[in-house]
Formats: structure tokens, sequence, C-alpha cells
């Protein structure tokens, strides 16, 4: 298990471990979802996983927000063991709205993990995605383990402070995302951090943003009583590979 460090506290929960899990994060082309994917790949990489990704870029360029072409996706399939593809099934979507729960939740398994922003729920989300009801309501989704949670209006919360604009605000919630999954699969949010310093040296504000939305996200998953159970993935055990020049 990864060090711990200062930056992420955990109070006592219940934790299995696991050989593996597949995981997606999805949304429209503008939430982020490849700078997420990408975020938690590096952190598994560094943890000492074995994995595959597979990015999943938005069916037409500028597609209006909101709509079916324009969802975004990369999935993320690591473990302690040889990982050889992206995954088929996945344990845990992280879906930003409609579009992207629609266009994802099938690959989803019964049972599997559904993180939902519930803030992009509302009726013009849903006529964009071409659902005559909202499937939070509707009981379509009772086979699976749902944790609505409102990630605009937490990230908000969260940075109400910083004095930016609420669409420089609103872009932050991917990283209140990815803190959540880093509580979940129990990773360290320190290389997130290094990152980000470095992204933004000459933007720091933007970075601190980001750093807080995704403490935001780690705290929200320790305070809540929802999420009882958090996952251990132990690094894989790999022969050394051979250098060719």
């Amino acid at each position: 298990m990864a060090t711990l460090t200062e930056t992420t506290p955990r109070t006592t929960r219940k934790r299995e471990v696991l050989e593996r899990a597949v995981i997606r994060f999805c949304g429209d082309s503008g939430d982020g979802m490849q700078i997420t994917g990408g975020q938690f790949t590096n952190t598994v990489a560094l943890y000492g996983n074995d994995l595959a990704t597979f990015p999943d870029y938005p069916a037409e360029i500028r597609a209006p927000a909101g709509t079916l072409p324009g969802v975004s996706g990369f999935q993320v399939h690591f473990g302690a063991i040889d990982i050889f593809t992206p995954g088929d099934a996945v344990d845990a979507l992280i879906a930003m709205n409609p579009a992207a729960l629609r266009m994802n939740l099938a690959d989803l398994k019964p049972n599997g993990i559904l993180i939902v922003n519930t803030d992009n729920f509302k009726e013009q989300d849903l006529k964009k995605a071409h659902m005559t009801a909202n499937p939070l309501e509707d009981h379509s989704l009772d086979g699976y383990r749902l944790f609505p949670v409102e990630l605009s209006r937490l990230t908000a919360v969260a940075l109400a402070d910083l004095g930016m604009d609420a669409k420089s605000v609103d872009r932050c919630k991917n990283f209140f995302a990815l803190g959540m999954c880093y509580w979940l699969y129990n990773r360290s949010m320190d290389p997130t951090f290094r990152w980000l310093d470095d992204k933004f040296k000459a933007k720091p504000l933007l970075a601190e943003a980001n750093k807080r939305a995704m403490k935001a996200g780690y705290a929200y998953c320790e305070a809540t009583e929802a999420f009882q159970v958090s996952y251990e993935i132990p690094p894989a055990k790999l022969s050394p590979g051979v250098y060719r020049n």
C-alpha cells in the first residue's frame, strides 16, 4: 500500500483487496476527462500497478455541449497482475452528465460503482441526451451502486474564497471527481499535486484551485457515510523488462 502523507488523511474504513479494476471517466468534451484519466494513470503507474488505458474522444469536433456525439472518456485497467487490455466490463464509472451516462452505462458491471454529477441532470440536460425520464429518479439504476454527488456545487463551495469566475471554478470539478477516486482506490494525491505545480507554474491560482477541488473530493468520501468501502490493489510483481536501443 502506498504511504499516505499528511495531505491524504483517512479514518478507519473497510478495505477490500482486489487483483485488478477497470475505471472509466466520462463527460462532455470540455470536462477534462482525458486529463483526469491521465493523472489517475500516472498515479497507479508510480504505485507499481501494471495497466492499460483507452482514451475515447468525442465523435464530433466541437459537438454541442451535453450531447451524445460530444461525450469524451478515458478508461484505465490496472492491477497487481499482468494487464494486457484496457478491459471490457467497467468496475467504476464516473459520469459527468446524462449523455455520458447513456453512452457508457451498458459497459458497467452489475452492482458496479456509479458516481454521477447530479448538478448536470436538469431537464435541459436530459433533453440533450434524448432522455424522457431522469434515470436518477426512475429506478433504472437500481442494479448499480449509485453515488449521486453534487460535483459542481461542492467544487464551487471548496473554491468560494479564491475569487475565480464561475466558468473557471466549474472547470475544476473533474479534479473533485479525481479526488474521490483516489480515496476509493487508496492512492496518494501527491503525484498530481506535483504535476499541477509544474503545469501551472505561471498560474499558481489555477494550481491551487485544482488542488483544493481534489482535496475536497477526497474529504467528501472520507466524511460521508455513503462510502463505507475502499479498495486496495497491490503493486504488480512483474519481471524486469529488457532495454533495446
